[in-house]
């Protein structure tokens, strides 16, 4: 039987990093489920599709082939046979992922390969939803959060660190609107599930986090 670990909450949460070490130490299979969403994003924009065109989203999501490898122990994501790693992580992506996530068309075809991952193997995985809609019953939950600012302070520093241009309180107010359009998009909106722990990361270091985390695994394994 299966063992799965939920991981929901806002953009900037540190979500995936914390998710990729954890599984680590405990070797579970990491699905970064945002990645998954960002290689749909990626294929819409390629497409020439705005973001406002809901009949042209939901139109050409059958279209893309979107699948998880992983390589040299780590995940990559393909997109109709191209690994796109390195194109998923744009602002541009990221605004575009938050539209087309909305679309019920794109969660159903997505949220059935994450289901599947997860009825034959041990998997992290982390998301919006993945408590509330994808895994249920997932044998643990944590929604992981922090203050708006630490969010777009730490994504400010990971732009910097890549030498790209950016502003942080242009990089702040991005993100209190996605987590506006988040939790009130009208298909699987993020929100707590009533059985996850909330976790609120604002003062911790990432290690902190992932030992929290694991804690919360096996004090959960132990009740069990």
């Amino acid at each position: 039987m299966s063992y799965a670990v939920a991981i929901d909450g806002p953009a900037g949460a540190g979500k995936s990093t914390i998710a990729r070490l954890a599984a680590k130490k405990r070797n579970l299979v990491y699905v970064d489920t945002g990645a998954m969403y960002r290689a749909m994003a990626l294929f819409m924009l390629r497409e020439g599709i705005a973001p406002e065109d809901s009949e042209g989203i939901c139109g050409k999501c059958e279209e893309a082939d979107i699948t998880i490898k992983y390589e040299n122990g780590e995940q990559a994501v393909y997109l109709n046979g191209e690994n796109v790693n390195a194109f998923l992580r744009t602002e541009e992506v990221s605004h575009m992922a938050s539209v087309t996530s909305a679309y019920k068309e794109v969660r159903a075809k997505l949220v059935s390969l994450q289901r599947q991952l997860a009825k034959t193997t041990d998997v992290i995985m982390d998301g919006r939803d993945i408590g509330t809609c994808v895994l249920p019953d997932a044998d643990v939950k944590i929604y992981l959060t922090a203050d708006s600012r630490v969010r777009a302070q730490r994504r400010f520093k990971e732009l910097q660190a890549k030498g790209e241009p950016c502003d942080l309180a242009r990089i702040e107010q991005t993100i209190i609107e996605r987590d506006y359009q988040d939790m009130h998009r009208e298909e699987s909106p993020l929100r707590q599930a009533e059985d996850a722990v909330l976790l609120d990361t604002s003062d911790m270091s990432i290690d902190e986090v992932v030992e929290k985390i694991l804690e919360i695994c096996d004090t959960k394994k132990g009740n069990s």
